[in-house]
């Protein structure tokens, strides 16, 4: 399968990049910054370009069958309209490429699922993580009214431990204290997806 990842030289993307190209894949890597790819970079197509760039994600997303989105921003809590712009950009692209398939990278908390989250998880979301979070929510809609084969991924707190293969992944999963799930996991996740239709115009959450 030919997969276009926005967002590959992040902690998530990098491990979504990874099991592609050990899965037999095809990876398109649009990046501002290929060096940040790493040992990656000669196993991949390195496109340079903005992911915020409807030009840009159009141009990369050329004959490709799925784009996955990883993108973060890091240990920032300020969204400066990353994910909107991104969508925006996602989906015009998606369209002028001819391609379908969309999934997306989110979090928990965000939007409706708010309402579902423990209280320590709210006193981060509703504090901390306020602006990051709005943004996202906009971002999520717009990809759910895009008329793509979307899928909008939402885990839990992300960390940087190894795959664990046994996460939990529904449309709404109960919620104690404040859970976690590892970026190598979500990354399996995503991969997931891309490759089957289960999750299609679905929104799961994702935990350990």
């Amino acid at each position: 399968m030919k997969l276009l990842i926005l967002g590959a030289t992040g902690p998530t993307g990098r491990h979504l990049t990874d099991l592609a190209l050990r899965s037999g894949d095809t990876v398109t890597a649009l990046v501002r910054n290929p060096a940040g790819l790493g040992d990656l970079a000669e196993r991949v197509t390195p496109v340079t370009g903005d992911a915020t760039s409807h030009r840009d994600v159009s141009a990369a997303a050329a004959g490709q069958d799925v784009i996955l989105s990883a993108l973060g921003r890091g240990n920032s809590v300020r969204a400066d309209g990353l994910f909107t712009r991104a969508a925006t950009a996602a989906i015009d692209g998606a369209r002028d490429a001819g391609v379908a398939r969309l999934v997306w990278l989110s979090s928990f908390g965000v939007g409706h699922t708010f309402d579902w989250s423990s209280t320590a998880q709210k006193l981060i979301y509703g504090t901390l993580l306020r602006s990051l979070y709005a943004d996202k929510a906009i971002a999520d809609e717009d990809i759910r009214s895009s008329g793509l084969d979307w899928t909008v991924v939402l885990p839990t707190k992300l960390t940087h431990g190894p795959a664990k293969g046994t996460f939990l992944a529904d449309d709404r999963l109960p919620m104690k204290g404040n859970p976690s799930i590892s970026r190598a996991d979500v990354a399996a996740f995503m991969h997931r997806a891309a490759h089957g239709d289960e999750w299609n115009h679905r929104s799961p959450v994702i935990t350990d």
